[in-house]
């Protein structure tokens, strides 16, 4: 299992999951050095042949771009709360905006600010304080002028959609997103719907982050995707 993280997180905000996987499925909790899109395919391609991905919001959209670029490098594929793009181009062009707009106001904040704006966005209002607390050093330990850059380049806005595409995606894909996050709800059962291989799991109580909020969850279905695709090649 290569572990991709979202944006604004470290490498070690999957170790709950990782941890709940048997021992069989050993894992890298992938940290970026990079900050552009190109530079985090690289990134996963590095360490990724042969396994499975597993990325969360930005770091599943990024994991969904390396599977679909090469995907006889890759076992599988599990997204968590992810998207394969924006389809309407209106929609698209004003989220780029938007997000070129976010991309320069942080490169004039420090990190703080950065954070203490980010956790108070409405996708977040279902996490505890306690959750956001332990996600918060990671936070801060991020750059902001690698943000900005990782939203110009990578950003929802930015890219393509990967739609038309993923007919063609023939490796296992498992979808993951919470109950309660109605939107990555059901993208997660379009992206099932669209690949040859594909499956959906809602993870009750659970918001858009269900990889921190039911780590145990999310492993049990983790390793239940494994097994039925991976396990007779561990025999």
């Amino acid at each position: 299992m290569v572990f991709v993280p979202g944006f604004m997180q470290p490498g070690d905000a999957w170790a709950p999951v990782a941890e709940g996987l048997p021992e069989r499925y050993p894992s890298v909790l992938l940290d970026h050095a990079e900050h552009s899109f190109e530079g985090r395919l690289a990134e996963i391609a590095g360490v990724g042949e042969g396994a499975v991905l597993c990325g969360y919001s930005l770091g599943g959209r990024l994991a969904l771009h390396a599977a679909v670029r090469e995907p006889g490098r890759y076992a599988g594929l599990v997204t968590v709360g992810a998207s394969a793009g924006i389809d309407a181009p209106a929609t698209r062009e004003a989220r780029a905006e938007a997000d070129a707009r976010l991309a320069s106001w942080m490169e004039t904040q420090p990190i703080e600010q950065i954070v203490e704006v980010w956790e108070r966005q409405p996708l977040f209002a279902d996490q505890s304080e306690q959750l956001m607390e332990a996600q918060r050093p990671g936070r801060l330990r991020q750059d902001p002028r690698g943000l900005a850059m990782l939203l110009r380049t990578a950003g929802q806005g930015t890219l393509d959609p990967l739609w038309d595409g993923l007919h063609e995606l023939d490796i296992p894909v498992l979808a993951l997103a919470g109950a309660l996050d109605e939107r990555y709800r059901e993208v997660a059962r379009r992206i099932a719907r669209t690949v040859p291989q594909g499956a959906s799991q809602i993870v009750e109580n659970a918001g858009h982050a269900p990889q921190l909020q039911r780590p145990e969850a999310v492993a049990k279905f983790l390793a239940d995707f494994l097994d039925q695709h991976l396990g007779q090649r561990l025999v």
